[in-house]
């Protein structure tokens, strides 16, 4: 249970702010001679220290070694982030540096945007990419030979992919031209999944009105990319590299521990998935989550919304618990704001 910001006297409140402050920084625990020489706060090291003995008293602040200084628990990180925190807005830089990847097909988007806000954070980058199948908005085929054709979907959501789909044998231009119409026409507004049971129904009603060439044509290019899309992984991870620094060189095991937990996706992607219920941003510390429980890791995730204003997907950070969370956490807020621009 972490202690409400109440609880604390405005000359603690100060010197756990210091305290705090200067370990993000450094990474180093923070000394009573450090505060009083740098804080202004005209305490003497012995004051300044009796203030410290509070604070770990109350489980704000922790001493890793008998002589050695400070620095804050996980429930004290919690009460920096929530109650005391002054955040700084991302730079002109940042916003241009993030905003210039936001363009384009929207995975390829996503994967740099990603890619950008790993380099930026020194952390590495996630991406929970929309759950379920783009609504069709338009479909065509451009032949390659007499086998193979580029079939390229339009989604409603702006997205623009392309795949090769093998032909049937006998198939013409017109055949694809008659699947391309049929797909665009009849299936506008539904998703993969669903154009593959309507047309099914439709063949079997007898309504499709397409020959049995185009029904082939149009059966295999819905099906490819339906398949395709259920290889596609849920979540994208960019700069876990970022995660291995030499101020982590005394601290491997957990690094290591770190980087098991990214290569295991599928936990990290549920812990992301509970932030799209968020529609705001989500900040968990250490052993908050039973995921980081060895690792002591954070993360800060943001929700992106689509057109309709529904919650489609997660952008975030992973990184040891001592973020710089006043400059992380409005960047991940931007970028999560500019990914909803892109997919208005």
């Amino acid at each position: 249970m972490v202690a409400p910001i109440s609880e604390l006297s405005l000359r603690a409140r100060d010197v756990f702010r210091m305290v705090v402050e200067n370990y993000l920084e450094s990474g180093i625990p923070v000394g009573s001679r450090t505060i009083s020489r740098f804080s202004g706060l005209n305490l003497s090291p012995a004051s300044i220290r009796n203030v410290m003995q509070d604070l770990e008293e109350m489980g704000l602040l922790a001493a890793p070694h008998i002589s050695a200084g400070r620095m804050p628990t996980e429930s004290g990180l919690r009460l920096f982030v929530d109650a005391m925190m002054q955040a700084a807005e991302p730079s002109e830089h940042e916003r241009a540096a993030i905003e210039a990847q936001a363009r384009g097909p929207i995975e390829d988007a996503l994967a740099a945007t990603s890619q950008v806000l790993s380099g930026l954070s020194a952390c590495a980058g996630l991406v929970l990419v929309p759950r379920g199948e783009p609504a069709l908005r338009q479909f065509s085929f451009v032949p390659l030979s007499h086998d193979r054709a580029v079939a390229i979907l339009v989604g409603i959501d702006g997205s623009v992919e392309n795949r090769v789909v093998e032909l049937p044998p006998g198939v013409g231009v017109s055949a694809l031209a008659e699947a391309a119409n049929y797909i665009s026409v009849r299936l506008a507004g539904l998703t993969l999944g669903e154009a593959q049971v309507r047309l099914a129904d439709e063949i079997a009603q007898g309504r499709s009105a397409l020959d049995e060439a185009a029904q082939s044509v149009v059966q295999r290019g819905l099906a490819v990319w339906s398949e395709d899309g259920a290889r596609r992984p849920v979540m994208i991870v960019r700069g876990a590299a970022n995660l291995i620094d030499p101020a982590a060189a005394a601290d491997l095991e957990r690094v290591r521990q770190l980087l098991d937990e990214i290569e295991g996706k599928e936990e990290i992607a549920r812990l992301l998935d509970s932030a799209r219920g968020a529609r705001a941003m989500k900040i968990f510390i250490g052993s908050e989550n039973k995921l980081f429980a060895l690792s002591g890791s954070s993360v800060i995730a943001a929700p992106y919304h689509g057109a309709d204003g529904r919650v489609v997907g997660v952008v975030g950070v992973i990184g040891p618990t001592r973020l710089n969370y006043a400059r992380v956490v409005p960047m991940v807020d931007f970028t999560a704001q500019t990914l909803t621009r892109l997919m208005a």
